[in-house]
């Protein structure tokens, strides 16, 4: 018996050294052999990094925030008004549930590609904000559409008991989803709400595909047009750097979360 239960972990921890010695080998090999003055001069060029500022963060920068956070705030009121449909037993569920299937079953960027170049054109007119208006709605669809299921699966965590309680103290259907079932599944799903603010944030990149002008350019864009204009990558090392400040920071904050949430389980 004490065989059988020493080699498992007699295999892990081999297992881990051959890891550790073959990831210290692939770094030896990279230091050793590596061309670096062509890779710090294709993607480290200080004097192609400094033309970037300080464009990249006030313009940059600024409009993927702004993208993200606009989208978001506008994507949670329409995946809260989807999950309370859903979850209805009126003719309107049929409408949430293929709106949700549909928006979830596309490709954002096909999504984006539809609003910005087939519905105008179909149609004969321009969403307000011309094509980044009409990307930034179809960011706002895809949003809405996964974000009811999150707000859905919350409002069902709530215990049922809550939703009596406060009918029994008088209050109406709407006072008792709004008042006392909404804030206790916000609660629940803060933290697979913040993941999809992360995946947001980098759908946001997306954007690029519906062109700007150079006070409209995300972060994807404006590295792509310095990488072009400067013939070189550095711009594309910028920006992995300027997302990885923004994401990172948020990851952690949802494993945070959910450690808190599991403990309070």
């Amino acid at each position: 018996m004490a065989l059988v239960d020493i080699r498992p972990t007699v295999r892990r921890r081999l297992s881990l050294v051959a890891s550790i010695v073959v990831f210290i080998a692939v770094v030896l090999a990279v230091i050793f052999f590596a061309d670096w003055p062509k890779i710090i001069q294709n993607f480290f060029n200080w004097s192609v990094i400094k033309k970037m500022w300080p464009n990249v963060i006030l313009i940059a920068l600024r409009n993927t925030l702004l993208y993200t956070i606009g989208t978001f705030v506008i994507g949670l009121l329409l995946a809260t008004a989807l999950a309370l449909l859903k979850m209805s037993k009126g003719p309107l569920r049929w409408f949430a549930i293929v709106f949700i299937e549909l928006f979830r079953g596309m490709p954002a960027l096909l999504t984006i590609i539809i609003m910005v170049f087939a519905v105008p054109i179909a149609f004969g007119w321009r969403f307000p904000g011309g094509t980044i208006g009409g990307a930034l709605l179809a960011l706002i669809l895809v949003t809405g559409a996964y974000t009811a299921e999150v707000i859905r699966a919350g409002i069902e965590a709530v215990p049922k008991g809550q939703r009596e309680a406060a009918r029994s103290l008088g209050m109406s259907g709407m006072q008792t989803t709004m008042s006392v079932i909404l804030p206790q599944a916000f609660r629940i799903v803060i933290p697979p709400l913040t993941n999809e603010l992360v995946t947001l944030l980098k759908d946001t990149s997306l954007v690029y595909i519906a062109g700007a002008t150079f006070a409209t350019k995300e972060l994807t864009l404006f590295g792509k047009d310095a990488s072009s204009t400067y013939a070189n990558s550095s711009p594309y090392v910028v920006v992995a750097v300027l997302y990885l400040i923004v994401t990172i920071p948020m990851t952690y904050l949802v494993g945070r979360l959910e450690k808190k949430m599991a403990v309070r389980k």
